[in-house]
């Protein structure tokens, strides 16, 4: 497993294992097989693909794509709109997402009772 500190310039695609604590500016992409631990900020999207898991503790300035098949924990602010197109999606209750948490049928998303989300909808 591969554990960094610090801030990454550009986009990331993330194959294995991998922690993080700080700082992304660009998208960071999480394919098969991908563990990724983030502590820290992602400035720009997150898209979690088919076998990817993500356990965010942070910001995330854009949007959130949750693949099918994927396993995503949510502990911080999103500034976009998380979509979950057939993953496991959990919001914790220190989460706050700051635009729409979209659910396509058959995705399967948790959302603490203390969380705060500007509008949950289903697709």
């Amino acid at each position: 497993m591969r554990e960094e500190r610090g801030s990454l310039a550009g986009d990331i695609i993330i194959k294995e294992p991998y922690t993080l604590w700080g700082t992304v500016a660009g998208k960071v992409t999480c394919m098969n097989g991908s563990k990724f631990y983030m502590r820290g900020a992602i400035y720009g999207d997150l898209e979690v693909q088919p076998g990817g898991r993500v356990h965010v503790l942070g910001n995330i300035s854009g949007n959130v794509m949750v693949g099918s098949k994927t396993k995503v924990i949510l502990g911080g602010t999103v500034g976009g709109d998380v979509t979950n197109l057939g993953g496991r999606l959990y919001v914790e209750a220190t989460a706050q997402i700051m635009g729409k948490v979209k659910t396509h049928v058959g995705a399967q998303t948790t959302i603490e009772p203390h969380a705060r989300a500007t509008e949950v909808v289903i697709e």
